[in-house]
């Protein structure tokens, strides 16, 4: 079996040209003193170049013992995002007691330059990094970073990755894992050397499959094994101190055989959840670029206003019809372990942004907490008059749906029919055609056009009465028609299908009815 652990590269003392005051006393005696900190000096952007990030002020309302902080791509398109991201992360070592663990997503559009690189060597026989190579190059240029020592080899190892795809004529999905893990490595490895030369931060990089992350053999979107949470808890305990930095990779893990693998959706929001759980922390931050998750998408609606808090299962709901939350997948280790999510908006550090918890207290003035659109949805008909009293007849129509992998979004039934509306994006039509016609077996079944969408209410349940009759009287004010109407079994979830062509006046008729 694959070990889980292995020991962080250590600091390079010999590269720190430039000691933080924060770490000043850790530079003169052992590690394991742990002596007190002191406030560092957050640097100041010079460059023009990206839009500054205001820097979060030194006087925080409570001490936090530990948070972990997670940034994606956008955040780490370049150098000056990631002294931008550099500011974030000494904001939140005044607002702890520890120091806080990074959690990277691979720099900008990495992971999908390393997808394109892949197929032109299956598919051209060309082996090209140069954009790879270039962002990271310049990235240390920038950093006065030593980049032969500190990318050169990983972009060695991804050339002979690729000259073997261009040989070979093979990219399975272990293959393709191995490729795109590339960015996120590359990303830590540039983030800790700064933090450790520029800065005089005691960082280390990790990668996640060294610290602890298992996963089944799923390639692409691997699932982590419960052995996970001990491992990353006993390799934070041995390897990392409390006055150390840890910059993780996200979205990457290995399987029980020692082969790279990546968790899918949402994979490295996901890592920085499990990270949260294994080690209790205060709570997980992800950073983006709004104030949190809003009422509904400010592209549709200019008056979306933050949501101050919401519960896992309305985030989950949310993220499930269309919203820009967290992945559901992603929030399960913190909502199993009680760890709260806040998200918050690297442009605007002071906002507190949307926390996310276990149970919150409900808004007595306002039933409706947000609303949710999904767009590329069909419906699915099945009408028969053998449902009547036949107990397995439901049974029957989901084995087809089962064989043929197709999942349902919504469904709603009466004596003799059942609608269902699938995600186009993820049903082929030549699947949807073989189910159709296995169907047909049973009942007569039509599909719709694929050009629906659906408006999803997340809501106080107890309310649900008064939150359908206000929604539909919106909807026919706005001369929008429903097709399907559904309320899901959490209870939070009351969800109206509708033409697609209706979905921006209908998101608009509703946000105005509940949060006028």
């Amino acid at each position: 079996m694959h070990s889980a652990f292995a020991t962080p590269v250590p600091l390079n003392n010999h590269n720190a040209t430039r000691v933080n005051p924060l770490f000043s006393r850790h530079c003169e005696r052992p590690i394991a003193a742990r002596p007190s900190r002191r406030v560092p000096k957050v640097p100041v952007a010079t460059s023009t170049s990206t839009p500054p990030i205001a820097v979060a002020p030194l006087e925080a309302p409570a001490k936090l013992d530990r948070v972990v902080c997670k940034f994606g791509g956008s955040s780490l398109a370049n150098a000056e995002r990631l002294k931008e991201v550099t500011k974030l992360v000494f904001g939140q070592v005044e607002r702890s007691e520890k120091m806080p663990i990074v959690v990277l997503s691979a720099m900008g559009p990495t992971t999908n330059e390393l997808l394109s690189a892949g197929d032109r060597a299956l598919k051209d026989g060309v082996v090209d990094t140069s954009s790879i190579r270039l962002r990271a190059y310049e990235a240390c240029d920038t950093l006065s970073l030593n980049k032969q020592d500190l990318v050169d080899p990983l972009l060695h190892n991804l050339d002979e990755l690729l000259v073997g795809i261009k040989f070979i004529k093979e990219l399975s999905p272990r293959t393709k894992d191995y490729l795109v893990s590339f960015g996120e490595r590359l990303s830590v490895r540039i983030f800790a050397a700064h933090l450790r030369q520029n800065e005089g931060v005691p960082a280390e990089h990790v990668d996640a499959y060294n610290a602890g992350f298992v996963t089944d053999s799923n390639f692409t979107r691997a699932e982590l094994l419960d052995e996970t949470y001990t491992n990353v808890k006993k390799f934070f305990d041995k390897y990392i101190e409390d006055d150390h930095l840890a910059v993780v990779t996200g979205f990457i893990a290995k399987d029980e055989q020692g082969n790279i693998t990546t968790l899918g959706r949402g994979g490295s929001d996901l890592t920085a959840s499990t990270i949260g759980a294994s080690l209790n922390t205060s709570e997980v931050q992800v950073w983006k670029d709004v104030d949190g998750i809003l009422s509904t998408d400010p592209r549709i609606v200019s008056e979306a206003v933050p949501i101050p808090s919401i519960s896992f299962e309305e985030a989950a709901e949310m993220a499930f019809f269309g919203a820009k939350v967290l992945h559901p997948i992603a929030m399960q280790p913190a909502m199993k372990y009680n760890v709260p999510v806040r998200v918050k908006n690297s442009y605007n550090p002071d906002h507190p942004g949307t926390v996310i918890v276990r149970r919150r207290d409900l808004d007595s003035s306002n039933p409706v907490t947000a609303i949710s659109l999904k767009r590329n949805v069909q419906i699915v008909d099945i009408v028969s008059t053998r449902m009547l009293g036949a107990s397995g007849f439901l049974s029957e129509v989901f084995k087809c749906f089962a064989f043929h992998g197709v999942s349902v979004d919504m469904i709603a039934t009466s004596e003799v029919s059942i609608s269902m509306t699938l995600d186009n994006t993820i049903c082929e039509s030549e699947t949807l055609l073989k189910l159709k016609e296995d169907l047909s077996e049973y009942a007569f079944v039509t599909l719709s056009e694929r050009n629906k969408a659906i408006i999803s209410l997340v809501s106080d349940s107890s309310r649900s009465t008064n939150v359908v009759g206000r929604a539909v009287c919106a909807l026919d004010r706005a001369g929008v028609s429903v097709l399907m109407i559904s309320q899901g079994a959490s209870k939070f979830n009351i969800s109206v299908t509708i033409e697609a062509a209706d979905a921006s006046a209908a998101v608009q008729a509703v946000h105005r009815e509940f949060f006028p």
